[in-house]
């Protein structure tokens, strides 16, 4: 029958309708910048996420490079982030014109390894640092990560990009974090109908500065404090979300139900499938497998020949793209994030899935690993 990697097609029975009822009274009434959709999301966005400021903006990777020019962060300046992440992570630091300096990858739970920043911070010297909360949930040593970065006088950046709904520790992981990013890209936990992002944070003056800099840098119409650029999230975009957010309990709970079942049945055939920390709740973003590069390449044949969806979430490390070379200023810890982009591999996983759908995807790989 064929499973697709991800569908992002399945809607709530009456949501389409609704939708489609929205997009025809904000175009008759030109409400496309700004306004009360955009407004009404952002205080939704503080609520759900448990922060006292929400600003969106047009993206996810604009989300981080406001964060970081909010933070002060420019030309010359030092920043440490993970060699596994996706490639907006590594781009925003050179699009403010700051130095990347990658840190290697924790193997159990696939997140920056505590250890190696540490050492990191100690030659760097860093003026900011970025850690990227993958696969739907984050290091076992966030806290750690968070007091550290307090202590030595260290602006850390949180990329959330894939971690919208992830608790930790009983909490929304945006809620303690001094500044986060996410992305509302159409294929995320919370995707909307085109690009968007937001940033969290609790201190007003990153803020107020975030907000300015999405919006041309502008203290009054046409006065402008700060050289900033266009990144406002539009209106028809805020008013998918808002809907969107009215039934993101079920969505959440049909992708964890999913994630659970996968963690839970490949472990069974002795697949090294990776779970989250025990402080944390994920959000069924992504199912991550790690197989031998020669069996996972079999078992990508496998999966095409039976029409299975897969990816590699992420096929290179920051420090192994093409692109990093002339930026790439530093590189700590040894080839985990290599070793980890030569096996990864991302079963099928999104909201509504059928039961039916799972089972044959879980059936191929038995199938396989008994052959």
């Amino acid at each position: 029958m064929g499973v697709p990697f991800i569908d992002i097609k399945r809607f709530e029975e009456g949501f389409l309708e609704e939708w489609i009822e929205k997009v025809q009274q904000m175009s008759k009434n030109a409400q496309f910048i700004g306004g009360a959709e955009v407004e009404q999301l952002e205080k939704n966005l503080c609520e759900y996420n448990q922060v006292k400021y929400s600003i969106t903006c047009a993206n996810g990777t604009d989300a981080i490079q406001l964060a970081l020019r909010a933070i002060g962060i420019g030309r010359g300046h030092k920043v440490l982030l993970p060699n596994s992440t996706f490639w907006a992570t590594f781009e925003a630091v050179v699009n403010v014109g700051a130095d990347p300096y990658v840190v290697d990858t924790n193997m159990q739970d696939l997140q920056m390894d505590f250890e190696e920043f540490q050492n990191a911070i100690e030659q760097v010297k860093p003026n900011a640092a970025i850690i990227v909360h993958l696969y739907g949930w984050g290091s076992h040593r966030l806290y750690d990560f968070r007091e550290l970065c307090k202590k030595k006088n260290i602006p850390l950046v949180e990329d959330g990009a894939q971690s919208f709904g992830v608790i930790y520790q009983n909490e929304s992981i945006y809620k303690n974090a001094f500044v986060a990013t996410t992305s509302f890209y159409p294929a995320k936990v919370l995707g909307a109908a085109g690009d968007g992002g937001a940033v969290f944070t609790n201190d007003s003056e990153i803020a107020d500065k975030v907000r300015k800099l999405s919006n041309h840098g502008r203290t009054l119409h046409y006065e402008h404090g700060y050289v900033g650029w266009n990144s406002r999230l539009d209106s028809l975009q805020a008013a998918y979300l808002n809907l969107s957010l009215k039934h993101f309990p079920q969505r959440l709970e049909s992708r964890q139900k999913f994630a659970k079942q996968y963690q839970v049945e490949l472990k069974k055939l002795g697949v090294n499938v990776i779970v989250p920390p025990s402080d944390y709740i994920e959000n069924g973003y992504c199912n991550v497998n790690l197989f031998p590069n020669n069996k996972r390449t079999q078992l990508e044949t496998k999966l095409k020949e039976n029409g299975i969806g897969f990816a590699n979430i992420y096929p290179r490390s920051m420090s192994d793209q093409a692109g990093a070379k002339e930026y790439l200023r530093g590189k700590f810890g040894k080839e985990n994030a290599r070793e980890i982009s030569e096996s990864v591999l991302n079963l099928p996983l999104f909201p509504y899935m059928a039961q039916s759908e799972v089972e044959e995807v879980l059936g191929v790989i038995k199938n396989f690993l008994n052959a």
